[in-house]
Parts: C-alpha cells; structure tokens; sequence
C-alpha cells in the first residue's frame, strides 16, 4: 500500500460507482493504471466488496437502534439463528466486554422496537441505545 492506494480507496469509499476514467483524474493516473492498481487491491483482498448504502429513514425505518445483547445460558446459536431472520438488522457482530453481541436495527415505530427487543430476551439480557443523529 501506497499513498496512490490510500486515495483510490478514500474515493471508492466515498463513491464505489466512480468509472476508472473518474477514479484516474481524481488520483492523478490513467485510467489503465487506476484499474490495474484497484486490479491488485482485490486480488490483494484489501477491497473485498462493492457495497450500496441505503436510507434506512426513506425506506420507512426512521427509528435505528443499537442493542447489546448479553447471551444467557449458553444460547449464542440460537440468538444468531433468531437476528438472521430479521432484515431490520443492519449489523451485528460479537464482541468482547461487557456484552456478547452489539447490533444495529431499523424499525418503523416505537411499538415494532419494543416488540424485537422482547423476542431478543429469551436468549440474551439488553441494553438499548436509540440513535439521534449521526456524527460520522
């Protein structure tokens, strides 16, 4: 990784739609070149994907959550089992501390919040954090 790398990905980042001809002018390299470096930055697994981001508020959830989910009595297959049917769920990963698990999922109202927290509790003790805005 070079510099010319850090800012191909800074822009792929920030638009991964960019045409290679775009992504060039903007790092100041052909087109050739940008799209052998981008070449290597995958065959590398350094870029592993090009992804969408969607509004999670314009598609009717304007409510986002962060739940940490500590497991009870050893039912981490089940509660995986259990998020996995939920497309609401943006993330979750396991972690180390105080929780097991932390997450992130979208509901339309108060009420769909409350009741996928509740079906959360036959595997796992929560702790909800409700988003406001977002910094970065």
């Amino acid at each position: 990784m070079d510099l010319i790398d850090e800012l191909i990905i800074n822009e792929l980042k920030q638009d991964s739609r960019l045409s290679m001809s775009e992504l060039g002018r903007r790092v100041h390299l052909t087109s050739p070149a940008v799209r052998e470096r981008v070449r290597q930055l995958e065959d590398k697994q350094i870029i592993t994907g090009y992804t969408v981001n969607l509004n999670a508020k314009n598609l009717g959830f304007p409510i986002a959550a962060i739940i940490e989910a500590t497991i009870k009595n050893n039912r981490y297959e089940e509660f995986k089992q259990h998020i996995l049917s939920f497309s609401n769920v943006e993330f979750c990963y396991r972690i180390a501390g105080n929780a097991c698990f932390m997450l992130k999922a979208n509901f339309s109202t108060f009420e769909d919040a409350e009741t996928f927290i509740d079906g959360l509790l036959l595997f796992a003790q929560t702790k909800t954090n409700f988003i406001f805005s977002e910094v970065k």
